[in-house]
Parts: structure tokens; C-alpha cells; sequence
């Protein structure tokens, strides 16, 4: 099935003005087509979940760099890598990067499949055992790559750490120490690349179908998950 005949979304960057005109803007159904058709640039492999602007702001590459979130309430800074991954070795990364998070964790999956004007809808379990969950994640490979309309987050409290896979199977880590993290990326060619854009930076599109919410659905009842989290 076509990105055409999927559900898709344009999603901005959220600290980026909205631009005057959207490079999709005008253009024909063929070119559209052809550039939602694009898979590669370069080495780097797209998942089906996302597709940069047409106008290429942010050409897709893989790498990482280091930043810091800081926390509006509380002020608190935490240091975060930020990374692409090509879409053959992403998934394989994800679980390499739960690794050290220990043997018991905490799960946040996140949903926009029917929230049409932006919002998104966050899950919660706590305390599952690491195998468990991996044996569960590795099921759902394929919808959690391709789906443009969810995310997850593994994290453990304690210590605290915490892994995210996006909406746009970005790999987010947070927390402290980074190192052993920097190190599984690098092992898998992720490499540090202190200017990389990356592609939530720029106008891109989300692609979604029913099939990939039906999944996510049964993704949810096997994770126990019932309840929101705000």
C-alpha cells in the first residue's frame, strides 16, 4: 500500500516556526507519490513511519549528538543523545540500548492513531522483567518500525534512566552516565556527528494505517496496559 492511500500528517518541529508555505504545498499527485517513495538517501535507509520535506531541509543521515533537556517546572538539565539509525539496524539498536537499564522496567507507549489534530494518547506499565519484555517487542518489530503513529519509551527509575523510540524511530537516551550508551551506538556505526540535523527538525510527514492500530491495540493487551499517564 502507497503512502497516498495511508493516513498521513504533517508534525513541525515543536521549537520551530511554522513556515510560510509547506514545500508539499502545489505539488502534483506523481510528484508527491515519487517523493514519498523514496527510501534511501545515501546509506541511510527510511523506516516507513516518516518522509522528510520535499524541499529536503533536513537530508535523512545516520549519526548522534550529545544535547541537554532542561526541565521547565523544575529547571533540572539532563543530559540526552539524540540519533538516526538506518532502518535495517534500528530495531536491533533499540534492544541493544535496553541492555543496561537493568532487569526490571517501567513502559510509556505512545498513540496518536486517533488523534487527528496533533494530540497523542500515553500508556503505562510498571514493572515488567526485561525478557518479558523484549520477547513482546520483538513480535511487534514491524509496526513498531513502521508505524508513524506510535512511540515507546523503556525506562528504569531507579537509576534513572530511559530509552525512547519516537514517533519518527528517533533514538532518544536520557539520563546519566551516557558512555556505555555512546558506546553500543558507535559498535553499530551510529557515530558522533556534533551538527547532524535530524529529520523532527524540519517539516516532514507521518504515515499510519488501520492495520499498524489494530496491532497496536493487541501491543497493548499484552503489555497489561489499561491506564493513561499524564
Amino acid at each position: 500500500m502507497g503512502f497516498l492511500k495511508r493516513f498521513f500528517r504533517n508534525v513541525l518541529h515543536e521549537e520551530m516556526p511554522a513556515p510560510r508555505r509547506s514545500s508539499f504545498e502545489h505539488l502534483s499527485e506523481e510528484e508527491l507519490e515519487a517523493h514519498l517513495g523514496v527510501r534511501r538517501y545515501g546509506m541511510f535507509q527510511l523506516t516507513d513511519a516518516v518522509r522528510p520535506s520535499y524541499d529536503l531541509q533536513v537530508v535523512p543521515q545516520q549519526g548522534f549528538r550529545r544535547d541537554v533537556y532542561q526541565d521547565e517546572e523544575t529547571r533540572t538539565r539532563v543530559p540526552v543523545l539524540m540519533a538516526a539509525a538506518s532502518a535495517d539496524i534500528v530495531f536491533e539498536l533499540f534492544m541493544d540500548l535496553l541492555e543496561p537499564l537493568g532487569s526490571e522496567v517501567d513502559v510509556v507507549l505512545e498513540t496518536s492513531h486517533d488523534h487527528r489534530n496533533g494530540g497523542h494518547l500515553d500508556l503505562y506499565r510498571e514493572h515488567i522483567d526485561m525478557p518479558v519484555l523484549k520477547s513482546v517487542l520483538w513480535e511487534f518489530e514491524s509496526m513498531l518500525v513502521n508505524d508513524g503513529c506510535t512511540g515507546i519509551a523503556v525506562l528504569n527509575p531507579s537509576a534513572p534512566q530511559e530509552i525512547q523510540f519516537d514517533e519518527h524511530k528517533m533514538l532518544i537516551v536520557y539520563g546519566q552516565p551516557l558512555e556505555e550508551f555512546e558506546s553500543i551506538l558507535e559498535a553499530r556505526s551510529v557515530l558522533c556527528l556534533p551538527d547532524i540535523k535530524f529529520i523532527t527538525e524540519a517539516e516532514h510527514v507521518h504515515s499510519s494505517n488501520e492495520k499498524y492500530g489494530r496491532l497496536f491495540d493487541e501491543l497493548k493487551l499484552q503489555l497489561g496496559m489499561d491506564g493513561t499517564y499524564a
